[in-house]
């Protein structure tokens, strides 16, 4: 009888169905169950809801044949064991159906397979991001966290950097990046070309431009919110591998079984031991205009390591603990010589940003939970460029930023119905920043220096109602006091998802958010010039706290393999700090506080067709800045402002081969014109207004995954991926260095892309 009982759940959701379902031909050789899903949806214009656990690892094998949708999930529910619950005749809930318990209700995906397997944007707004899970992306061979944001509208990286990317409009120093609930200051390694998040060891990404949660402050433009796994698995899972910059292993061990796990990875670049073609190439953009550039000394050290550990506790059912540390490093030391003048130039810089956090998430009841976190992130820079003639040193520029990052919360979460939940929360940081510029030649004399501490304190709440026949709303406001500065701030958030037609929805949203922290790009000169872009706080006068407001309508249609998103934003920026030293006027080297205004249109359109899988993204951005006592305090084209900006792709999947093609097109970055002088370069024509040629690239990945044998439990994946396949030099930076006084001669300095960049990787997993 109890199994009689057991068939019967099984079977009744997908009897929702109506008898007369339409049949396709569907079958399955081995597939994964997530691939299986992802055909599913594109020919039965369906959508699948699911933990990544209740997957994993499982395979699907089905003969090819006409099956109607109930049919074909029946089948899939004999063989692999899984529950299906339909609601609206589209979304399918996917549970283990070993657990006879009530389901609990998931995020509904609006939009899967969003660029690639493994992207999904979902009813609120954000986009969510499976590393282990990720399709294949152009260009890419691993699924590197912050490269695969870079893909989505809106978002540009004008530097080609990892971490240097620009969210609609804003600043670099805008975006929040958060791992396992730490602050994270590291850009990157091999100065921002590769990302300083291991992708191996990456559970889930979420990435929030707008409409974001009141849990979220701190930054203007958007949230990279990152997490290892908290599953305990039962028993030792374990991959590594390498690729042509660096190696990198991970293992997931049970300690006690159901009950605490241990989770680690490591990855460390070998260039000491032998430097790439991928390397050099990499190495080549980012010493570019610098004397490094030309240097060949055999003892010079260029290296980069990080690594994360992380122990979950789960005592029972409504207690999961867990202990997360988090460390990235970076290390240059470079000498070049100049036989002419013996004389020889060394840098040496050191990155370090190291991050521990706690948490603890509680179950009160069916309807009560609550989320406890504390962490603390520690950030280093520290650089010296040393002059010596004749082997004895005669100078020494040094450079200094830290940061002591802290805080501690708590989140309640009430479900006071099937349609209505409310979150209230509360937050304490506490941030200490500290940076100096300081020169040695007989005596030392400190160039400029700041030490700043802010505590806040935020409390906010939040109301979501969701009616998937009306509409889903989100509401909320995020209150902080500012101590040292004195200082109250209010952040009100809405996002609202209406279903207008049978595929088409609305999503409108606005928010206001506050900023304490950001960078400052200062221009006392060493020759390296890599890593002049230092952290500080906000302290209320010649640095105030910057405040961002954004809106933003769109409309999402899908059907039939068909996707299209579009967007219309408006954002406005106070209280940004610019030095003034950036638009050439060293007479009057002071910072300048002033405005930005961007208004910009993000357009998404993909097609899926049997095997083959095609996007376009197309992105219009428009930003004008405007500062006290610069350009008559009228308005500019913003330095970051790219006004056209499109990627495009297409994919081709045949089992567990997969090549992927992808092209970008943007209109290049606005600089300041010069012209020839009697004293030299001259500034004429105004700030901004002319524009660098435009920007493109072709490139291409590949990656096909095996078995050693039928029966073992060893599988391996190999890739291949090239940037930049048709070698095109872009132009992407020209600036202007020597303004430091008046007697320094101004110098142009032109920067350009990457060049054609191979590169390959093998892991192995069991």
């Amino acid at each position: 009888m109890r199994k009689l009982i057991f068939s019967i759940v099984l079977i009744l959701p997908v009897l929702a169905f109506s008898q007369e379902e339409a049949k396709f031909y569907m079958g399955f050789d081995n597939d994964s169950v997530e691939d299986a899903f992802e055909q599913i949806e594109a020919l039965y214009d369906v959508r699948f809801s699911y933990q990544d656990q209740v997957i994993e690892d499982k395979t699907v094998n089905l003969p090819k044949e006409k099956r109607t949708l109930s049919q074909l999930l029946n089948s899939l529910s004999n063989q692999i064991n899984l529950k299906f619950e339909v609601v609206a005749k589209r979304y399918i809930i996917v549970n283990d159906a070993k657990e006879l318990i009530r389901l609990q209700q998931l995020k509904k995906i609006v939009l899967n397979s969003y660029l690639a397997n493994g992207i999904s944007k979902q009813k609120d707004a954000t986009y969510q991001i499976r590393p282990q899970s990720l399709g294949i992306l152009p260009g890419l061979t691993e699924p590197d966290v912050l490269e695969s944001i870079q893909l989505l509208p809106g978002v540009i990286s004008p530097n080609e950097t990892a971490s240097g990317f620009l969210v609609r409009g804003g600043k670099m120093d805008q975006n929040r990046l958060i791992w396992d609930g730490i602050n994270m200051y590291h850009k990157g390694h091999l100065f921002g070309m590769i990302s300083p998040f291991n992708p191996n060891a990456t559970k889930a990404v979420s990435f929030i431009n707008k409409g974001s949660h009141p849990r979220y402050g701190e930054r203007a433009s958007s949230v990279i919110s990152m997490t290892s796994t908290s599953k305990i698995e039962n028993r030792v899972r374990a991959q590594m591998g390498f690729n042509g910059i660096n190696g990198d292993a991970y293992v997931n061990i049970p300690i006690i079984k159901n009950k605490l796990g241990l989770q680690a990875s490591v990855r460390s670049s070998y260039t000491n031991l032998y430097q790439t073609y991928t390397f050099d190439q990499l190495a080549d953009k980012v010493f570019e205009s610098t004397k490094i550039e030309n240097g060949n000394n055999p003892n010079n050290e260029f290296d980069f390591f990080d690594y994360n550990i992380k122990l979950n506790y789960q005592p029972n059912s409504s207690h999961k603990i867990y202990a997360s540390a988090i460390a990235i490093d970076n290390n240059l030391d470079y000498t070049v010589s100049d036989a002419a003048t013996n004389d020889t130039f060394n840098d040496q810089m050191s990155i370090l940003n190291r991050g521990y956090g706690l948490g603890w998430d509680t179950v009160w009841s069916s309807k009560l939970t609550q989320s406890t976190n504390a962490y603390f992130s520690e950030y280093e820079l520290n650089y010296n460029y040393i002059v010596s003639e004749d082997e004895q040193q005669i100078s020494d520029f040094e450079k200094r930023n830290v940061i002591f990052d802290s805080g501690i919360s708590t989140e309640l979460t009430q479900e006071i119905n099937e349609q209505n939940k409310a979150t209230f929360g509360y937050q304490y940081v506490l941030k200490d920043v500290g940076y100096a510029f300081l020169n040695t030649t007989n005596l030392e004399f400190v160039l400029d220096e700041d030490k700043t501490v802010v505590q806040t304190h935020s409390v906010y709440g939040n109301y979501e109602y969701s009616n998937p026949k009306l509409f889903d709303l989100s509401f909320g406001v995020r209150a902080t006091y500012f101590d040292e500065l004195d200082t109250f701030r209010f952040e009100p958030r809405l996002l609202i998802f209406k279903p207008l037609f049978k595929h088409v929805k609305l999503q409108v949203s606005g928010e206001i958010k506050n900023q304490i922290i950001s960078e400052i790009d200062e221009t006392i000169i060493s020759d390296l010039s890599l890593e002049n872009r230092l952290w500080r706080l906000a302290n209320g006068n010649e640095f105030p706290i910057i405040n961002s407001k954004q809106v933003s309508a769109g409309l999402i249609y899908a059907n039939n393999g068909w996707t299209i998103d579009i967007d219309n934003y408006y954002k406005t920026l106070d209280n940004i700090t610019a030095l003034s030293f950036g638009f050439l006027n060293p007479e009057n080297s002071q910072f300048k506080i002033g405005e930005q205004r961007i208004f910009g249109i993000d357009v998404f359109l993909k097609k899926r067709f049997n095997s083959f899988n095609t996007w376009v993204s197309y992105s219009f951005n428009n930003s004008e800045s405007r500062y006290q006592n610069l350009n008559n305090e009228e308005f500019f084209t913003s330095r970051s402002n790219v006004i056209h900006a499109v990627s495009s792709s297409l994919s081709y999947k045949l089992s567990n081969f997969q090549v992927a093609l992808g092209w970008r097109l943007q209109t290049g970055k606005p600089f300041t014109q010069s012209t020839n002088g009697v004293n030299g370069l001259e500034f004429n024509d105004g700030i901004n207004t002319q524009r660098l040629p435009t920007y493109h690239r072709l490139d291409i990945s590949s990656t096909y995954k095996f078995r050693f044998s039928r029966d073992s439990k060893l599988r391996a994946k190999v890739g291949f991926s090239i940037r930049n396949v048709y070698n095109r030099k872009n132009l992407i930076s020209r600036e202007y260095i020597g303004n430091n006084d008046l007697n320094s001669a101004i110098e142009v300095l032109d920067k350009f892309s990457i060049g054609l960049t191979p590169n390959l990787m093998f892991r192995v997993y069991w």
